[in-house]
């Protein structure tokens, strides 16, 4: 009576938090040999936040990350679009995190290892496939020392990302991930926070694209912050990308020429982007949805489940919501297939919506109205555009993306208090 968890990043910590909290029994398996704080800024929407407060990490989230105040789109010229609060500010019960991906994820880990003990984390161990077995499926991996192993469990998920074993086995003929053209170049630079001080702006329109938002307070003596930025341009998908490296190191001289001009009186782009230590480059992958996510007692979540273009702040929460849904389906279904058949039933068809709308650009292509009606460039945004038509659109993306205050504020919790799991 065992659910196996093939990867250690977020969605597969929280899948073994939630198995924890409820009494479930769990392994976790992790390819790399050691779990270092890797990746730059991430977001996690109220939703999400609701369910790790759920699991009791409030105070640890206010520790590593910020509360994010407030939403800007600005056009190319810097010049406002759209503004509107997020999180507390915004009507909602949670706030939402503005957060280094790295710290997340340790703080995860070291919460799950606090709370279960070392032992239910097995690093070194990288999953290559699966069985089906009588009462279960057997999880078959690779040590780091080569030597091939496996696990028998009542079921296994697949919480192993983009390049998943679990889902190329299940889809062997589905290929590499889709690049549309664009490529974003990520890194964090210390200095001072913008307008509020945990504002997160997004600048320009489709190919020339930036965003930035603090994950850091202030430093008490210097008053500068970690500040997370990213810069996007495209160039022709037929060309290809890098497949060998997702993320690599990148100089300075591969994009900043095309920021020189985001130069404003709140933000000085180009210098933001000079003050990094290190700058990393991503092509902009995704996969399409998967008309299927569970093969007997198999399933995926996160990554694995629903690779997407980072264009929405919803990624790293919709690994989380995936894995609360699982364990509630669980608690429902007992460790079975109809359980994993009743969480795939509820979460497929949602993902399904959020990859197509990021495709799109999500809550970004308004920016590229703007752009294509006056070039960036105007005296008031209302000359440009309504003010109902910008708010549509911001609440639309919302409710594709299940993070809408109402149906975040109002929901029943999705694992009810004190609920244990029964044998």
């Amino acid at each position: 009576m065992t659910v196996l968890i093939a990867g250690g990043g977020i969605a597969g910590l929280t899948l073994a938090l939630s198995c924890h909290q409820v009494g479930i029994p769990f392994r976790v398996f992790e390819a790399s040999a050691q779990l270092r704080p890797l990746g730059v800024g991430i977001n996690l929407q109220p939703n999400a936040v609701r369910e790790l407060y759920d699991l009791g990490l409030e105070g640890a989230l206010d520790r590593i990350g910020v509360r994010t105040r407030d939403y800007g789109l600005y056009s190319k010229c810097g010049l406002e679009v759209w503004t509107e609060p997020r999180g507390i500010a915004a009507g909602y019960d949670w706030p939402q995190y503005s957060v280094h991906r790295g710290h997340l994820h340790m703080m995860l880990l070291d919460e799950l290892i606090a709370r279960a003990g070392p032992e239910v984390v097995r690093t070194g161990h990288r999953v290559t496939g699966f069985r089906q077995t009588k009462d279960g499926a057997e999880l078959h991996l690779t040590t780091s020392e080569g030597q091939a192993t496996s696990e028998t469990g009542s079921l296994v998920v697949g919480a192993d990302g983009i390049h998943s074993a679990i889902r190329h086995q299940m889809n062997p003929q589905e290929g590499d991930p889709i690049w549309n053209g664009a490529v974003l170049w990520r890194a964090t630079t210390q200095a001072t926070p913008f307008l509020s001080g945990a504002s997160m702006v997004l600048i320009g329109h489709d190919g020339l694209r930036f965003i930035s938002y603090p994950i850091s307070a202030p430093d008490p003596k210097t008053g500068k912050a970690t500040i997370n930025w990213i810069a996007e341009l495209n160039f022709d998908p037929k060309d290809g990308f890098n497949k060998e490296d997702y993320s690599r190191t990148a100089p300075l001289e591969a994009f900043l020429p095309a920021f020189e001009g985001f130069d404003f009186e709140w933000l000085d782009v180009p210098e933001l982007i000079r003050g990094a230590h290190q700058v990393f480059e991503y092509p902009m992958v995704d996969r399409d949805p998967l008309e299927c996510w569970t093969d007997g007692h198999v399933t995926l979540i996160g990554d694995a489940a629903h690779a997407t273009y980072p264009v929405g702040s919803n990624g790293a929460g919709a690994g989380i919501m995936d894995a609360r849904k699982l364990v509630t389906a669980c608690l429902d279904h007992g460790l079975t297939s109809e359980a994993l058949h009743a969480y795939e039933a509820e979460m497929r068809p949602a993902a399904e919506k959020f990859i197509f709308a990021n495709r799109g650009a999500g809550p970004l292509a308004i920016l590229d109205v703007v752009e294509d009606r006056c070039a960036g460039q105007f005296d008031r945004i209302e000359d440009v555009i309504a003010q109902e038509e910008l708010a549509n659109h911001a609440q639309a993306y919302k409710r594709i993306a299940g993070f809408g205050i109402a149906e975040t504020n109002d929901r029943a919790p999705i694992i009810p208090t004190g609920a244990r799991f029964k044998t």
